[in-house]
């Protein structure tokens, strides 16, 4: 039997229970299913307002270790600036065999069950209501190194609708 492999998009050297990262999420085939923007300002449609809400609640939702300081929702995709307390698995070194080698870790409060709660909240509410609505199947996120890149990704974050109307 011949298995598909696919190489996993994660940094090898990271273990993902802490850290600074920034992160997008695209819907499928970049259709404008969260809003519109006019004027440099982002106008949200009701499922862009079901996001924001869920982003918002997040610490509350699903975990009080992380922080969402920054995010901004446009047309087809959001970005978000996702902060983790490094002391809720205090412990947890990344290392969980014998042999040194990472494998999984904590699955519950990291960043793909974050990101994976918020998309299938958001997935739940537009079939309950009955709205057209798919993401795209993954995300990208990119590990946050440094304070300098922090601020340059949150500026970055800030002017993305003022940038909409020139690509």
């Amino acid at each position: 039997m011949e298995y598909n492999y696919r190489k996993s998009p994660r940094a090898q050297w990271h273990n993902y229970v802490g850290a600074n990262y920034f992160v997008t999420i695209c819907t499928k085939n970049k259709q404008h299913f969260l809003g519109e923007i006019k004027d440099d300002t982002i106008h949200l449609s009701k499922i862009g307002m079901f996001l924001k809400k869920q982003i918002e609640e997040t610490k509350i939702i699903r975990a009080n270790n992380i922080d969402i300081p920054c995010y901004t929702i446009m047309p087809n995709h959001v970005h978000l600036i996702i902060t983790f307390n490094n002391s809720y698995y205090p412990d947890y070194d990344g290392k969980d065999s014998s042999d040194g080698k990472t494998s999984f870790g904590p699955q519950s409060n990291n960043l793909p069950s974050i990101i994976r709660g918020i998309k299938s909240s958001v997935k739940k509410y537009a079939n309950d209501n009955k709205i057209i609505f798919e993401w795209h199947k993954r995300y990208h996120d990119r590990i946050i190194r440094n304070h300098n890149e922090m601020n340059n990704i949150a500026e970055y974050i800030e002017n993305n609708p003022i940038k909409w109307d020139l690509r």
